[in-house]
């Protein structure tokens, strides 16, 4: 579900909009996930300080940290781990001529890692291996790495990871396929985020409904002839 948004001003970026719209949320008890331009060490703080937890992806853009935790990746794994504290799980997925293998690797002694103490609540490093098996084209893989300040180990780990992917397939993908959000030509004042908002409840309406087994497009095509299904769906 979409619980909140905040409008990125044309000339920042979503560094300034994440502390905005953390602060409408209530995360006592919650992991937030945040793409790497979000892991910034004051949001960290902030989502600590409103008792939730964080697993923040890792980029070029943290620079020194960045390097130091896939250095320490790196060294782990060409000595098989070897005396190391760490938990490992392995997740595959298939269908439509695909398979996706992911391995899930978390490190507890964060303790020399360069600027540790900047992060407030860091406790584990994670790696994130994706390969990905297409049709039999070679493999493509990919590795991503990840402060958290979470527990419950790797299991609770690749849940979130996972769950955050999954946020493009199951809100920004519908968005534009049910609602053709990416082709909207409405840009002027406040109506692109006055409708965003609009689709976004509406979206959460649909998905509440139980009544009719289909997709968001079809339901959202009844909702359109079905006068009855409709103020259904505006009680739910």
């Amino acid at each position: 579900m979409v619980l909140g948004q905040v409008k990125v001003d044309v000339k920042s970026n979503e560094i300034t909009a994440i502390p905005e719209l953390l602060k409408v949320l209530a995360l006592h008890g919650c992991i937030v996930t945040i793409d790497a331009m979000g892991a910034q060490t004051a949001i960290a703080q902030q989502i600590i300080e409103q008792g939730g937890d964080y697993v923040l992806s890792l980029k070029g853009n943290q620079g020194n940290i960045h390097e130091d935790v896939a250095q320490l990746f790196d060294w782990t794994r060409q000595i098989d781990f070897k005396d190391i504290p760490h938990e490992y799980c392995q997740t595959i997925d298939s269908g439509h001529g695909r398979i996706e293998i992911r391995r899930h690797w978390l490190l507890e002694d964060v303790a020399h890692l360069i600027d540790v103490d900047r992060w407030p609540g860091l406790q584990r490093v994670g790696l994130v291996e994706a390969e990905r098996r297409v049709n039999g084209q070679p493999p493509s893989l990919e590795q991503r790495y990840y402060l958290l300040s979470l527990d419950g180990g790797v299991d609770r780990f690749a849940n979130a990871v996972r769950s955050h992917w999954g946020i493009e397939n199951q809100v920004h993908w519908v968005l534009d396929v049910a609602f053709n959000e990416d082709a909207s030509r409405i840009r002027k004042d406040h109506a692109p985020e006055n409708l965003a908002l609009i689709r976004h409840i509406a979206l959460n309406l649909l998905r509440q409904d139980t009544s009719t087994k289909a997709g968001t497009k079809a339901k959202r095509l009844k909702a359109g002839w079905d006068n009855d299904y409709l103020l259904g769906i505006l009680n739910t």
